[in-house]
This record gives C-alpha cells, structure tokens and sequence, in this order.
C-alpha cells in the first residue's frame, strides 16, 4: 500500500469524490483517518487528516496521474457577465440567477 494524497479536515468529502474517481478507473484505493475528526483534540490535529492510499503499488504511478490531471481539471473558470441584464456571475454558474439567461458557449 502507498499513500497517494493527503486531505486537511475540510476536505473530506473531496478525498471520497477522488477515491470513487480513481475505482471508476480500476484502481482499488482506501481512505485512512476518515473518521479521526471525532477524536481532534485526543488525538494531534496532523493526524487526523484523511488520506487516500492506492492498495496496489503498481498502480501508483497511473492513480497520481489520474489524480494529478482530475485537480487540473478543477481550475476556476472565469466570471462571466451576462448578455441580457448586465449581472456578473461567477464561472461556475451556467445561467444567470438574475433573468435566466442560459451562459454561452
């Protein structure tokens, strides 16, 4: 077993996203400290931190790749202003909240 990535507190649910990402490919992988936040303060904070952890570590290399290019992915996109009612919107909203105009391609 290897690990792969360490998550703070906040981002556990992401380090479920990632894994269920990684299973979607084939790689069989695990999330240690899931459940050390119950204990923060017993336990020291560094390690109560999630961390996922790829079983087979001749798959290490392709899962920190998949890895690597899922948190490319995940960049912000820019704001955009819309066309009919002036609104700015922050990029990942695909229309407008203010008149529903949908956002172009």
């Amino acid at each position: 077993m290897k690990k792969l990535h360490t998550f703070t507190l906040a981002d556990r649910a992401e380090a479920g996203l990632m894994k269920e990402l990684l299973e979607r490919e084939g790689v069989v992988c695990l999330i240690r400290n899931e459940q050390l936040f119950a204990a923060l303060g017993e336990i020291p904070f560094l390690e109560c931190s999630p961390e996922l952890w790829v079983v087979d570590d001749e798959v290490w290399p392709r899962a920190r790749q998949l890895l690597d290019q899922w948190l490319k992915s995940e960049e912000p996109t820019p704001s955009w202003t819309c066309p009919v009612c002036g609104e700015i919107l922050e990029g990942q909203f695909g229309a407008c909240w203010q008149c529903g105009k949908a956002r172009d391609a």
